[in-house]
């Protein structure tokens, strides 16, 4: 359960005596987490892993043959041992498949985070567990604590502009009990002149930004278009339901979303309110149309347990993150059904069914409480 009681950081130092699988995939920030490890245990208890996990073609996101080929030459470079686990057909059901089957269905998933939950801190902690680590390392900007009584907390990483904190809002203390994050307590500006001090070929390697399972040359409509069939729909009032106009693919379209949306009668943006893909009707309106008070939230996750109410009807405040570089806002959480609600403070842009809420300590901004999905 939830508890407040005083903490003490974790770092790589605190991996000492233990074995450690570094998942590298061939981006910076992975590869000085590896070279961090190394430092401090050495080189026998330090295993890279890069995982394969789309099988198709890519040319973006961690995927790739030179993603790969890179964590491996980091891996030689840094004199340790580089393991390349096939998980395509875990990240097919769990991440691709659900991605296509929300698109049909008017939700817009968020695969990063269910790669994280999937297979990065499940598959990949019990492969690791197999072959006898004791923990596993990635190149993640957000931090592990742990309380006097050996509580893990989830912690925002120190360079706020660089955070993950909200990709990794899944975990629990399980996950967290074996998770290392060496570069979560550094800049982004700090790894990359670390990696440029050990001369690593990844140094000035730009960030990742694409789905790793969608190609450039095709984008989100080519790769679903390879799969399902999209179809043509028509855009209405969101208030009175009056036709706007065609719309090329209601399965392309997100709930918030205002390109290509066009303009109303008064001259304003028009954002969508609402996606009904069977009706193949895509709602519109005003700027004030798209602004809710809240959401229901279903696969709910803790660090540790929810926090203690503290009103009567059994809510309790917090901080709620709606993107991956959102920025907090006040909410009221109460327990609903198998989720929660959450009660906005002041009105905001709605998030899009599929997408994760990541919520956060009212008292302590930097700390993760636990996440759930826009129902």
């Amino acid at each position: 359960m939830y508890s407040s009681g005083s903490r003490r950081s974790s770092d790589a130092c605190e991996t000492r005596g233990v074995r450690v699988l570094v998942a590298m995939s061939g981006g910076v920030d992975s590869s000085v987490a590896a070279a961090l490890l190394v430092e401090s245990l050495g080189t026998a208890d330090v295993v890279g892993a890069t995982l394969k996990l789309w099988g198709g073609d890519s040319d973006s996101g961690c995927c790739s043959v030179a993603d790969v080929d890179d964590a491996r030459r980091v891996a030689d470079q840094l004199g340790i041992v580089h393991h390349v686990f096939n998980f395509a057909a875990d990240f097919e059901a769990h991440v691709v498949d659900p991605y296509v089957a929300g698109h049909v269905a008017g939700r817009t998933p968020n695969p990063c985070i269910e790669c994280n939950r999937h297979l990065k801190f499940d598959r990949l902690l019990e492969r690791a567990g197999v072959l006898g680590f004791d923990a596993v390392a990635t190149g993640h900007h957000a931090r592990v604590a742990r309380d006097v009584d050996g509580t893990h907390r989830l912690l925002r990483g120190a360079d706020a502009a660089k955070d993950q904190s909200y990709v990794l809002a899944m975990l629990g203390q399980d996950q967290l009990a074996r998770c290392v994050f060496p570069v979560g307590d550094r800049t982004k500006g700090a790894v990359r002149a670390e990696a440029t001090r050990l001369g690593l070929r990844t140094a000035a390697k730009p960030d990742s930004q694409d789905v790793c399972f969608i190609r450039s040359d095709i984008g989100r409509a080519g790769f679903l278009g390879d799969r399902v069939p999209l179809h043509g729909g028509r855009l209405v009032d969101h208030a009175t339901g009056d036709d706007l106009g065609p719309v090329e693919a209601v399965e392309l379209v997100t709930v918030g979303q205002r390109r290509g949306m066009g303009h109303g009668t008064d001259g304003r943006r028009r954002f969508v309110t609402a996606v009904d893909v069977p009706a193949r009707r895509v709602a519109v309106g005003p700027p004030e149309a798209a602004l809710v008070t809240g959401h229901l939230l279903d696969t709910v996750a803790w660090v540790d347990g929810p926090p203690p109410a503290t009103g009567d009807d059994g809510s309790w405040p917090a901080l709620a993150q709606c993107s991956a570089h959102g920025r907090p806002v006040p909410v009221t959480v109460r327990p609903a059904g198998a989720g929660v609600s959450v009660t906005f403070a002041q009105a905001q842009r709605r998030v899009a069914p599929g997408q994760t809420i990541a919520l956060y300590d009212a008292t302590r901004p930097d700390s993760v409480l636990g996440s759930g999905i826009v129902r």
